[in-house]
């Protein structure tokens, strides 16, 4: 069964791009076969898996908005290894024109039903707000994951999170639940860090990953090379970190590897 898995934190700032292209990657490295879906109009993702975002010949937006199909707008990229839905300003749009559309919230879940017996994984990276495009990408997810600094703010930013998975899981969304809490940007020498850490693993347990992704200049680099860390320097610490991440993905939905 396709795993849809949405990236998500209101939060600007947290990593959400960079787990989701990394991951992806990751993923796509140890056999799985993964589609990248780009909510943001900032087109980040795009960029970050070696797709110009300037020339795409139909976008997310133009799936959203019922002028192309999914197949159609979907890309492979060679050098990250999986394909995109890509994303460009135009995408801004959406948020306003799908407000008087039927079922505007299930536009993207009813986009990925008709290609997603082609992929093990679709990640879906989000906006860094609650709007109408995360609300599309939660409706069309099983789960969230959710990328989160360990610092005093993003515990807070998180309650807000938690609230918003439950509202949609009881109105709109019986399967989305909470695949886990990825903690990023991680620098162990800090020691409010570790305190944050530690209140993370406390509070929700098994929901948070093993796997701790390292603050790694590599990784902030790679984007401005068109490619995820995991592509532009596979040996670097955080290349490393989301090679496990996948592993622990795979495993821990006991998916073959």
């Amino acid at each position: 069964m396709t795993q849809i898995f949405c990236i998500a934190n209101q939060k600007g700032g947290v990593g959400k791009t960079t787990t989701s292209v990394n991951l992806a990657a990751a993923l796509s490295r140890i056999g799985q076969r993964v589609l990248m879906v780009d909510m943001d109009p900032q087109g980040n993702a795009t960029m970050g898996s070696g797709i110009n975002k300037h020339t795409l010949n139909a976008s997310v937006y133009e799936v959203l908005i019922g002028q192309a199909t999914l197949a159609q707008a979907r890309q492979h990229s060679e050098k990250s290894g999986y394909d995109v839905v890509g994303a460009n300003r135009e995408l801004a749009g959406a948020e306003v024109e799908l407000v008087d559309q039927p079922q505007r919230e299930r536009r993207l879940k009813s986009a990925l039903a008709t290609v997603a017996a082609e992929y093990d994984f679709i990640l879906i990276d989000s906006p860094p707000a609650l709007g109408l495009l995360t609300l599309n990408g939660l409706c069309a997810a099983h789960g969230v994951i959710v990328p989160m600094q360990c610092e005093y703010f993003a515990l807070e930013g998180l309650s807000d999170l938690v609230n918003t998975i439950k509202q949609v899981h009881a109105n709109l969304n019986r399967d989305l639940r909470i695949i886990g809490l990825l903690r990023v940007m991680f620098d162990p020498r800090i020691t409010l860090q570790q305190q944050v850490s530690d209140q993370i693993k406390s509070h929700f347990s098994d929901k948070v990953f093993n796997t701790v992704i390292p603050r790694n200049v590599r990784l902030a680099e790679a984007p401005s090379y068109g490619l995820p860390g995991v592509v532009f320097d596979p040996a670097s610490r955080g290349a490393k970190a989301f090679t496990e991440f996948a592993q622990e993905m795979v495993a821990r939905l006991a998916l073959p590897a």
